[in-house]
């Protein structure tokens, strides 16, 4: 019988069965990841900041297409966040001054979707590599990217209403991308990401999860849903108290899965149907260097805590000194390494 394939491995925690090794989900970070995101090329560029060549730094200051400033530096590793004091809305009932639709490309409503999508996936070999497409947006993080956590976080408790009429408006321009990128492009997993909680606690009840987000998350993937692909939700920080609902909603795997949720409760309570992508919360010293063998032996001890039984993908990564790519490559270069060949064969 012929070895699984990397896709077939990954999936098959999706669905409930055990797989042949301990499956590496290390989203698209570093070579051997198990899938690509796609996305339509009638759009251009995918994602918020500026596209750059590999080994380039990125501009410093951009402007997302909902008209949010980002920055970005070093210490944040160039990734983009809104820009301190220049958030674009004050008060939520007035969102329609401000929050303005991006347009569609002329073509949009016209274009061959499915010679569209033949010419951009035809570089990925789909028998060895699961295709995700990204969920629309992030419902939470665009409240906050607008406003700011301050008055973010107080909108959802003073003027819910405006927030879900916000928010539907936003799911209005996605939506129609969700449902052609699930009828042409068919991809393996459908991505939903949303960072809705702290290290420590989630930012809101389980209640307003329900009320206002949970209906957004359901308008964007019913289409995939529909067709039973499965979903994966990526959800930083302790964020246990909404893995039922997310369950509900049809998601299948979940990443990074923190360890401050108490993950081994969540394998014990749902089994193999829901699997946990995560438990890797490696922190380098601060006086010194990590050495190849904490970081092997962190690496061990991680699969050997939460993989047996299935159920589970190791997923993690190493945030090192702050503009030091060298060092950082270094580390992550022995825990992919070490995943590869410890977890490579942990089940056998």
């Amino acid at each position: 019988m012929a070895a699984l394939t990397q896709k077939e491995n990954y999936l098959r925690i999706g669905y409930g069965k055990m797989p042949e090794w301990v499956p590496n989900w290390n989203m698209g970070m570093f070579p051997g990841g198990v899938a690509l995101m796609v996305s339509p090329s009638i759009l251009g560029p995918a994602g918020p900041g500026p596209q750059v060549e590999p080994g380039q730094t990125p501009p410093r200051e951009w402007v997302d297409q909902w008209g949010v400033p980002y920055v970005a530096n070093e210490e944040t590793g160039f990734a983009g966040l809104p820009k301190p004091g220049a958030f674009l809305l004050k008060d939520v009932t007035e969102w329609e001054k401000v929050v303005k639709a991006p347009k569609y490309p002329d073509e949009f409503f016209t274009a061959d979707w499915e010679a569209m999508a033949k010419k951009d996936l035809e570089k990925i070999d789909r028998t060895q590599t699961n295709v995700l497409a990204m969920a629309g947006f992030m419902p939470f993080q665009q409240v906050i990217a607008f406003m700011g956590f301050t008055e973010g976080l107080c909108a959802l408790m003073e003027e819910p209403e405006a927030v879900k009429d916000m928010l539907n408006y936003i799911a209005d321009y996605y939506v129609p991308i969700c449902e052609r990128v699930v009828e042409y492009y068919k991809p393996d997993i459908v991505y939903l990401l949303d960072d809705t909680a702290s290290k420590d606690y989630p930012f809101f009840s389980v209640e307003v999860y329900r009320d206002i987000f949970k209906p957004i998350y359901k308008r964007l993937t019913q289409k995939a849903v529909d067709r039973g692909i499965p979903l994966q939700f990526h959800n930083c920080g302790c964020c246990e108290e909404f893995v039922p609902d997310m369950i509900d909603l049809g998601v299948h795997f979940w990443d990074p899965a923190q360890t401050k949720n108490d993950l081994l409760g969540i394998k014990e309570k749902y089994g193999k149907n829901f699997a946990v992508c995560g438990g890797f919360d490696f922190v380098p010293p601060a006086d010194r260097e990590a050495t190849e063998e904490e970081v092997r032996e962190y690496v061990r001890g991680v699969i050997d805590k939460y993989a047996p039984g299935g159920g589970y993908a190791f997923c993690g990564g190493i945030l090192g000194k702050a503009g030091d790519m060298e060092l950082n490559m270094k580390l992550n270069g022995w825990v992919q390494d070490e995943v590869t060949k410890y977890g490579g064969a942990f089940y056998k």
